[in-house]
């Protein structure tokens, strides 16, 4: 038995494989079958855009003036506006020199006025002797032109005086600089007590009327703005509006202006032209609104021309250029050349190639074909801006439900 007891236990083993193999299913062999990609899509909205430049500047002074003494003197009197800052109207007096002694010479230019009055008169009236004599050969030709000269010599004299009168009134008038316009103080370089010389800088101001910004634009972004760019009449053309922003105080303020030029050379190192926008009363008080101070950095957008039948895609959309991959009712990718208008950012701007509905794919395809089939991830406007990446986790549960 102890012989017999290992074969017998061997036996059952065989036995039992064999009936597990008679009792098994059978198994049938089936073929691997491809599944199609799975690709995002957006739907075709077309619509009347408006294109926009972004760009962006300081803004500066359309005016800017420099004070400059034209006598010399010292100052004996400063407006309290004439501080950096300082806010002051058209005809305010801002500075005051000494006029004492340009008062002397205007009353010394009057008396030589005067003075060249009374010998002209005298003249005048010995000359119209001399002609009565002459007229009965009392006098000799020489006698007679001295009269005439010393007439001459009165009127020269008279209008010298009256030279240096009006020389010594404007010396007077220009001991007081006053204001050329409403504007607003940048530096001042004087105080009270100071000498200051002919030529010597009292300080610069800037007119608050206007504030203009200089805003560089790429020449390819022209083509999307109505700008005239050759010679017209500058009252007639058509200029674009501006909006400007910024962080000002803590708070976003925004502004509206208009262009109102192109400057008149592009810049052969960046390809830059400017453009200059201008801004109405940037120091008037509004509810809400901060100034718009000299100097402020800003934002710009810049409203160009407006073009119908434009759909607007993630720039992942386009292919070679000028090329998208639209998905037919079938679920078949369609190659379609498009006609690219802009490309800005992370979006494509296509006039009139495709139709309101369609779904084109802006998923990543490294080997897409013309009627390739593909599995379609209907893509809300939420999602619309979400990476292949971004969506990973809803990929494989939609594996799983095809």
């Amino acid at each position: 038995m102890k012989r017999l007891l290992p074969l017998l236990v061997l036996l059952a083993g065989f036995g039992g494989a064999a009936l597990l193999v008679v009792t098994g299913p059978t198994v049938q062999p089936q073929s691997i079958q491809a599944v199609p990609p799975l690709v995002r899509t957006v739907v075709v909205e077309p619509k009347t855009q408006q294109f926009v430049v972004r760009t962006h500047g300081s803004v500066l002074p359309r005016t800017q003036s420099d004070l400059i003494s034209e006598v010399d003197g010292r100052v004996i009197e400063m407006s309290p506006q004439l501080v950096s800052g300082g806010f002051f109207a058209k005809g305010d007096r801002l500075l005051r020199i000494d006029p004492l002694d340009y008062d002397v010479a205007l009353q010394q230019a009057r008396a030589g006025l005067a003075r060249a009055r009374s010998d002209l008169t005298n003249a005048r009236k010995n000359h119209t002797r001399q002609q009565d004599l002459i007229a009965r050969g009392a006098i000799s030709d020489a006698q007679k032109d001295d009269a005439l000269n010393r007439v001459t010599i009165a009127q020269a004299t008279l209008a010298e005086a009256k030279a240096i009168l009006a020389r010594a009134q404007r010396d007077r008038a220009r001991t007081e600089i006053l204001a050329p316009y409403d504007g607003r103080v940048r530096s001042e370089r004087v105080d009270i007590g100071q000498f200051v010389k002919r030529g010597s800088v009292i300080g610069t101001i800037y007119a608050v009327d206007f504030a203009e910004v200089r805003l560089p634009i790429h020449d390819s972004e022209l083509a999307y703005l109505d700008l005239p760019l050759n010679e017209v009449d500058q009252s007639s053309a058509n200029f674009p509006e501006v909006t400007l922003s910024a962080t000002f105080a803590g708070q976003p303020q925004s502004w509206r202006g208009q262009v109102v030029r192109t400057e008149g050379e592009l810049d052969p190192d960046t390809r830059m032209v400017h453009v200059v926008a201008r801004i109405k009363n940037p120091y008037a008080s509004q509810a809400g609104q901060a100034p718009l101070a000299v100097g402020l950095f800003v934002d710009a957008q810049i409203y160009g021309e407006s073009v119908d039948d434009v759909s607007i895609l993630p720039r992942s959309a386009l292919r070679d250029e000028n090329h998208v991959l639209v998905v037919d009712e079938a679920s078949r990718l369609r190659m379609r050349q498009v006609n690219v208008l802009r490309l800005a950012d992370d979006e494509v701007y296509i006039g009139g190639s495709l139709r309101g509905g369609e779904r084109v794919c802006v998923s990543a395809l490294q080997s897409a074909t013309d009627g390739m089939e593909v599995r379609v991830f209907e893509q809300s406007t939420d999602t619309a801006s979400r990476s292949d990446s971004d969506l990973a986790d809803d990929l494989p549960r939609l594996d799983a439900d095809v």
